[in-house]
């Protein structure tokens, strides 16, 4: 599906899109941590910036945010009530990626914001985002998702994804399997104007452990090279090794934009201080003092939606899990939408964990049957069902006993419900 009409309502709202500069960020995985990095990173410039993360968690207002902060209900509202009135006054049929893009447009130019860092959605150039014009394209890393939409193989994938970049545009690549690189290689070869930088070419990372968190993980610093600058000593706050890479491609992304003249060059100092406090909930989120009515105990929260996703979040989930030391499992607690590879994504994970399979309230979650049928034969551990996110952190907490671990993983709408549940606050 094509975001066919977002151009048109753009333009009856006024092209509230003319003049932002900025990036988006295209990719399987890893695009929501890059846009939270490469905000901090705009921020540390004085510049105030614009982004849209791409899915929401809890609230919809979550999708618009002014340095790294979400709106209030009231300006999401007013910013939506003006979209839907051109939609209304011109008769468009608009998808809702599209109402979402446009209503963030809307908010940036009342706010007089003029740099955004947008996510996109499913896709490449079918993304709704991709119509706002940022000339910065970054993309994170290529995997097998979503292939009902966008083609069974990488370079399908790839070449869905990387069509976003358009002529004049520059290029940030992250690390790519080499069908995917030679699939963007491809794509980009049919622009004019383009400029490139790829990650293990003309972008460089080292990372180095100097301490541990309070929750037991390493405290690392990253080293990031790039063709404008060398940044040293970066911090990088998001467990997992994965996100070093993902800080090293929002800096080079960054880098871009200074190249540009969107924004200043940053100062060291300042970088650095933001960057050490970047959050990007649902990612590893650990909640170590959870409760429950009379449970207590901790929740680790991560919205891997694919098997690559899960893959690369593992061996953090295994280190949560061997903390508890003697002490029995974690709980898994899983949801999933109807297209994903149920097995594939729990393969990584031991199979003699219990695990409680839910719904979500999205109209397109795989029900507990459909979630149950597409396990593996190898699945040793006991297997209940629960009929929404919150019986199924019930039934969590009465297998893992108080002070143990339970595991949120699967859907980003499950990780959303399991922080309401949790009387989280939306960050």
């Amino acid at each position: 599906m094509r975001q066919a009409n977002v151009p048109k309502l753009l333009e009856a709202l006024g092209r509230p899109e003319r003049g932002l500069r900025g990036m988006l960020v295209v990719g399987t995985n890893g695009k929501g941590s890059t846009c939270a990095f490469a905000v901090s990173a705009v921020a540390a410039t004085g510049v105030r910036v614009g982004s849209m993360p791409s899915p929401h968690l809890q609230e919809l207002r979550e999708r618009i945010r002014i340095d790294g902060v979400p709106v209030t209900r009231a300006e999401y509202t007013a910013a939506f009530a003006e979209v839907w009135q051109a939609i209304e006054r011109q008769g468009l049929p608009v998808l809702t990626q599209g109402i979402f893009a446009t209503t963030a447009a809307v908010h940036f130019r009342r706010a007089g914001v003029g740099l955004a860092v947008a996510e996109a959605g499913i896709g490449g150039s079918r993304a709704a985002a991709a119509e706002l014009g940022l000339d910065v394209k970054v993309v994170t890393g290529i995997g097998l998702d979503h292939t009902r939409l966008l083609g069974g193989s990488l370079t399908q994938i790839t070449r869905a994804k990387v069509a976003a970049a358009r002529d004049g545009d520059h290029v940030v690549l992250g690390r790519l399997a080499p069908e995917a690189a030679t699939a963007a290689e491809q794509v980009l070869k049919e622009r004019t104007g383009v400029s490139v930088w790829r990650m293990d070419h003309e972008i460089h990372y080292t990372a180095r452990a100097v301490g541990r968190h309070g929750d037991g993980g390493p405290t690392t610093l990253v080293d990031v090279s790039t063709p404008r600058a060398v940044h040293r000593d970066l911090p990088c706050p998001l467990a997992g090794a994965h996100q070093h890479h993902n800080l090293a491609v929002a800096i080079a992304a960054v880098d871009s934009m200074a190249e540009r003249g969107h924004i200043p060059e940053p100062d060291g100092e300042r970088l650095r201080a933001r960057l050490a406090a970047t959050r990007w909930p649902g990612r590893l989120e650990l909640v170590p003092d959870a409760r429950l009515n009379d449970w207590s105990g901790r929740v680790l929260l991560d919205g891997a939606t694919n098997p690559q996703g899960v893959a690369t979040v593992a061996p953090e989930i295994l280190r949560h899990a061997r903390a508890d030391g003697p002490s029995g499992p974690p709980v898994l607690v899983f949801a999933a939408m109807d297209d994903k590879d149920v097995s594939g994504m729990l393969s990584p994970l031991p199979a003699d964990w219990p695990l409680v399979l839910t719904r979500t309230d999205s109209p397109h979650a795989a029900d507990c049957d459909t979630l149950y049928n597409r396990l593996s034969p190898d699945r040793r551990g006991p297997c209940l069902t629960a009929e929404d996110t919150t019986a199924a952190l019930h039934q969590a907490a009465e297998l893992t006993g108080t002070g143990g671990l339970i595991i949120v993983l699967g859907s980003h709408r499950l990780v959303g419900e399991a922080r309401t549940a949790l009387a989280l606050q939306p960050l």
